[in-house]
């Protein structure tokens, strides 16, 4: 099955740049996650808070970044985020940030997430029915 991607416009804040003066790569991280967890509520009508009130959340099992240009002081990006699969035990998120200003790749990979029960902080199957919503998105 084929999944839709989705865009995400952030911008580089003061406390995201070290000392070679561009973004840390530990930034890029978060970025993926903000864009994600923006595109969750907004794009598939699931945000993070549906996941918590059934005692459930996701965690990051694998993660593959590719680091290709950096990220410069106040500069304008887009996160794309897209499932590559989903099943019952892990969702595959790819993922691209390009800079707004040249269109040119920064920083893409892959996340691998798994569900967890919150009370036991084990991994449980992924719910029939979260499949099938991110199957049959709202965006």
């Amino acid at each position: 099955m084929e999944y839709p991607t989705y865009k995400t416009e952030l911008r580089v804040r003061p406390d995201d740049i070290d000392m070679f003066n561009h973004v840390h790569n530990s930034r890029y991280f978060d970025y993926v996650l903000a864009a994600r967890y923006d595109q969750m509520e907004r794009c598939y009508g699931l945000g993070m808070d549906k996941f918590l009130d059934r005692g459930f959340g996701w965690l990051v099992r694998t993660v593959y970044m590719d680091y290709k240009r950096a990220l410069k002081m106040s500069e304008y990006f887009v996160v794309k985020t897209g499932i590559e699969t989903i099943d019952e035990k892990k969702c595959r998120v790819n993922f691209e940030i390009t800079s707004r200003a040249t269109n040119k790749t920064c920083c893409d990979g892959w996340f691998e997430f798994v569900m967890i029960d919150l009370k036991t902080g084990k991994g449980v199957m992924i719910p029939d029915d979260v499949i099938n919503h991110y199957s049959a998105p709202e965006c």
